[in-house]
């Protein structure tokens, strides 16, 4: 199982530091992978999920564990080309990561080889998926064991 911070988040929500590079590299730190919302203008990259906030460079983004939802299509172009792991969707039930796994929109059915976001929204207890996206991660990696 693939266990995935959603920004930065370990057991709650934090929407002060979410996206913030010293909040994702916590994350990184206790060996949790990251999802990060990403921006690319003005030939920079940026972290923030409505706009870009935090600009971060070349070594921060190529840290192993991130997955990057692109917010710009001039990041997601970036991003492939760099080839990190990343993806787009706005309002799609499923996008196919570039890594090959099915990023699954809150709710919606998922496969083995999906990533189930946001379980604790529909309260899903049992995982028959690759990954799970979330806030309280630390929670569902600690009750895996």
């Amino acid at each position: 199982m693939i266990y995935i911070s959603h920004r930065g988040n370990l057991n709650k929500i934090n929407q002060k530091d979410e996206n913030k590079p010293s909040y994702i590299l916590n994350a990184l730190d206790q060996k949790y992978n990251v999802e990060v919302d990403i921006w690319f203008s003005n030939g920079k990259f940026y972290l923030g999920h409505d706009n870009p906030v935090y600009e971060v460079d070349l070594e921060f983004i190529k840290k192993n564990g991130l997955w990057f939802h692109a917010k710009n299509i001039e990041a997601f172009h970036e991003l492939l080309q760099l080839n990190l792991v990343c993806f787009w969707h706005q309002n799609d039930d499923v996008t196919l990561t570039s890594n090959g796994y099915i990023w699954t929109y809150p709710g919606k059915q998922l496969t083995i080889n999906s990533i189930c976001v946001l379980p604790e929204l529909h309260k899903i207890q049992k995982f028959n998926c690759a990954g799970i996206c979330s806030d309280f991660i630390q929670h569902y990696f600690e009750n895996s064991k």
